[in-house]
């Protein structure tokens, strides 16, 4: 199959995938071999970008680094441009291990930045944001897992930013703060980090090459 075929089956399924995920999530396609106007096809358009806009800063990043050797897609990254902010995911499309392009899905947070403010105003109104303050407490968990998966909690409570909202760079900030503390030594602790990020545990062993990087 050539790379214009193969493309062209990733082209002709964007409109299902865009029916399915629903108006507020964006499917785009890529041509990686004409990269200052390789947007090939783009639906639910919540970007507002035209057909020929160039590759994205981390799509130049990716192939000049050459990460879609090491993996066929990265998922939930954050995604910004003057029209919102986006939870973003790529799948590499590759003919033979060659990049050939780009099948790209980012969902709009607008709605859910709003729905995320209105339950936080609910809860402060009605003090329910935080629990009171006692000195008896109880876990039912083993106690391991309940001690790293509340520090876990408490880092990333104390950046001030909800998962959701975090840039890439507080997200890995936030993971290398947690591998310094050796939380990241305890087992099971990768994919409740991953699970509390919203990210995919092989994204946070991302953060942290990104990080040494």
């Amino acid at each position: 199959m050539t790379d214009q075929e193969l493309l062209q089956a990733y082209i002709n399924i964007a409109p299902f995938l865009a029916e399915v995920c629903g108006p507020g999530c964006e499917i785009a396609v890529h041509d990686t071999a004409n990269p200052q106007h390789s947007l090939v096809a783009i639906h639910n358009n919540v970007s507002h970008r035209e057909i020929g806009n160039p590759l994205t800063d981390l799509a130049r990043d990716i192939i000049e680094k050459g990460s879609y050797h090491r993996t066929d897609y990265l998922t939930n990254y954050t995604g910004r441009n003057k029209n919102g902010e986006f939870l973003s995911s790529t799948y590499f499309i590759k003919n033979d291990g060659r990049l050939i392009g780009l099948l790209c899905i980012n969902k709009d947070m607008h709605g859910v930045q709003n729905l995320n403010n209105a339950v936080s105003n609910l809860l402060e109104l009605f003090n329910l944001s935080e629990s009171k303050e006692t000195e008896y407490s109880e876990s039912l968990d083993k106690p391991m897992p309940s001690l790293m998966r509340e520090r876990i909690q408490e880092i990333i409570a104390e950046s001030g930013i909800a998962p959701a909202r975090m840039s890439l760079q507080e997200k890995v900030r936030t993971v290398h703060r947690m591998d310094e503390e050796g939380i990241l030594n305890v087992k099971g602790a990768v994919a409740e980090i991953a699970a509390q990020l919203f990210v995919s545990v092989p994204t946070v062993y991302r953060y942290l090459n990104k990080h040494e990087q």
